[in-house]
């Protein structure tokens, strides 16, 4: 059963030269207790679909052309400030990508904490201290009650980050997004960060959105992934199904640039170009002039995300050549 549901989802930004759409009829579900991963190069809608979710993006620029975000029976995107002030937190949280800067380097974390908590939940201050220590505790700090002193500039990333985990489940969220949440963290503490996501799924319940460039960090963590390229969700798929057959050539470069210890390549591929400029997308496919294997069809038509077999979804002319392989 799905606990979050977005419905051809369109946002775009009003810019001294026009209009940009950023994300362009997205759809996606998350399962209680599932983990998604969605993954893609940075410019291609991740960050901007989670912030549309959260209701976090300023309007104006921001507006939403279309689409319904559903959480608990209600459309995040018809609600009220003061009704979604209450949604973030309890039900729905977020990790943001730089903890540097998410923090507030003036107060202590211990108080960044209780000041999620006292904003959701009626708790005395010895409560609100004691669910502070606790989340803190949860989160593998070591000394928390002894921490909560601490200003941000006193923690390296691996524990600031830890710190922002902990502010996003101070309330006991149903769904926690998590954007970038190892980006720049060396591969030891990446792998502590993602080893306390799935730890905390499994112990509070809830679900999990996992946003990432790292295609290593969504065979670690995910149940699930969604491929976004140029605003738009081109595949989508379990995990296994994903790296064992993908179906779109954009995924199948993601998967190229991944490092892998069974095969024995003397270099990784690399995905020629760039992403286009929001306005400046072209006609047709907007992977077609990065794309090997492009046909004259792939320049024509833009190809909407269709279903081949079981809960597998691509938005490419030529899947189902490849689906038959």
């Amino acid at each position: 059963m799905s606990i979050l549901e977005i419905r051809d989802l369109t946002t775009a930004f009003q810019t001294g030269s026009g209009q940009i759409t950023a994300i362009e009829n997205v759809n996606l579900d998350l399962a209680e207790g599932e983990i998604l991963g969605v993954v893609g190069e940075s410019g291609s809608g991740k960050s901007v679909t989670a912030l549309t979710v959260m209701g976090l993006l300023p309007r104006p620029p921001a507006r939403i052309l279309s689409g319904t975000v559903r959480f608990g029976g209600e459309d995040l995107l018809r609600l009220s400030d003061s009704r979604m002030q209450r949604i973030r937190g309890p039900g729905i949280a977020m990790v943001f990508q730089e903890p540097m800067t998410s923090l507030n380097p003036v107060f202590p974390i211990g108080e960044q904490i209780m000041e999620t908590i006292r904003a959701h939940e009626n708790l005395s201050q010895k409560d609100v201290f004691a669910r502070a220590v606790e989340m803190l505790e949860k989160v593998g700090i070591p000394s928390a009650s002894t921490r909560m002193a601490d200003y941000p500039h006193q923690l390296s990333g691996g524990q600031r980050q830890r710190v922002m985990i902990a502010i996003a489940l101070a309330c006991r969220p149903r769904v926690l997004i998590a954007d970038e949440p190892t980006t720049a963290l060396d591969v030891t503490i990446q792998a502590q960060i993602l080893d306390l996501l799935m730890d905390l799924r499994d112990e509070l319940g809830m679900a999990i959105m996992i946003i990432t460039h790292n295609m290593g960090v969504i065979a670690e963590t995910a149940d699930r992934v969604a491929v976004m390229y140029a605003g738009r969700v081109v595949e989508e798929a379990p995990v296994a199904r994903m790296f064992d057959g993908p179906l779109h050539p954009y995924t199948t470069g993601l998967l190229e640039c991944v490092p892998s210890l069974a095969d024995d390549r003397e270099r990784l591929v690399a995905i020629p170009g760039t992403l286009p400029e929001p306005s400046r997308r072209p006609p047709g496919c907007r992977f077609a002039p990065r794309c090997s294997k492009v046909i004259a069809a792939c320049r024509e038509t833009l190809p909407p995300l269709e279903s081949y077999g079981t809960d597998h979804r691509a938005a490419c002319i030529r899947a189902s050549e490849w689906a038959a392989a």
